[in-house]
């Protein structure tokens, strides 16, 4: 028996890399329905050896659908996440929306599958932040064998993690440095990208903290566990994919 899946934010970099996952790991699917926006409308993509042509998020029926996975940012998911879940489709959320909501779980399947069962809250699933997920990952072991007390992190994140307008921007300033006549200054980063390094992931928050950093921190206690303290520092650097980190662990017993 297979499942109907959705995928919301098809043409996308996450939302591609959903559909490859999906047929490199033979997920049982029986109907796929890839979705984007009216601007991306009957855009194809591919599964496995099938072509499918986008449909369009804004008037998709949810209802029948067994899951919904999101990627489409969290303007979009706000006002499409709760309409798919109130026709009774589950949503598997990857933007930062619901991360923090007490009613709605934030998964690793390594890490706390247990707290899937809390779905029913809301029929909605959140997912980490990339750099979260991964070093959760690695403590949860370290944490049930002697207690994790602090953690200090420091992250060095590819231009991924900022979709496509981020790895053309590192892929053009690249090349303009070595054609003196062109000339791309910033966009989608504070400051040149490349062959430079930008300690400063999303924006600034009072404390002198990004949202990144705060969004580690967070999220790994929710994860992990609430007593563990987490510092961290994120840095973004001229890498196309794969994300780095430095951990540090202070246990509370050896």
């Amino acid at each position: 028996m297979g499942y109907r899946v959705v995928i919301a934010g098809a043409t996308g970099n996450v939302g591609r890399e959903m559909l490859n996952i999906l047929a490199e790991r033979q997920f049982p699917v029986d109907e796929l329905a890839v979705l984007a926006s009216r601007r991306s409308l009957g855009t194809e993509v591919s599964f496995g050896d099938k072509t499918l042509k986008t449909k369009d998020l804004d008037t998709f029926d949810f209802t029948g659908w067994d899951m919904a996975l999101f990627a489409v940012g969290s303007e979009a998911t706000e006002k499409y996440a709760p309409r798919a879940a109130k026709a009774g489709c589950v949503v598997i959320d990857n933007s930062s929306l619901y991360r923090y909501d007490a009613d709605i779980p934030l998964i690793v399947p390594e890490v706390n599958p247990d707290a899937i069962m809390d779905y029913s809250k809301k029929n909605i699933i959140a997912n980490p932040n990339c750099s979260t997920a991964q070093m959760v990952v690695a403590l949860k072991p370290l944490h049930d064998r002697a207690t994790i007390k602090r953690v200090v992190v420091s992250t060095y994140q590819s231009v991924s993690g900022s979709g496509k307008e981020g790895a053309d921007e590192l892929w053009d300033q690249t090349k303009s440095i070595y054609n003196p006549v062109t000339d791309v200054p910033p966009k989608k980063f504070q400051k040149q990208i490349a062959f430079n390094v930008i300690p400063q992931i999303d924006v600034f928050m009072e404390d002198g903290t990004t949202k990144e950093e705060w969004k580690m921190m967070v999220e790994t206690k929710k994860i992990v566990d609430p007593k563990i303290k987490v510092t961290a520092t994120c840095v973004r650097v001229p890498v196309f994919v794969g994300h780095s980190e430095a951990v540090n662990v202070e246990f509370e017993d050896f």
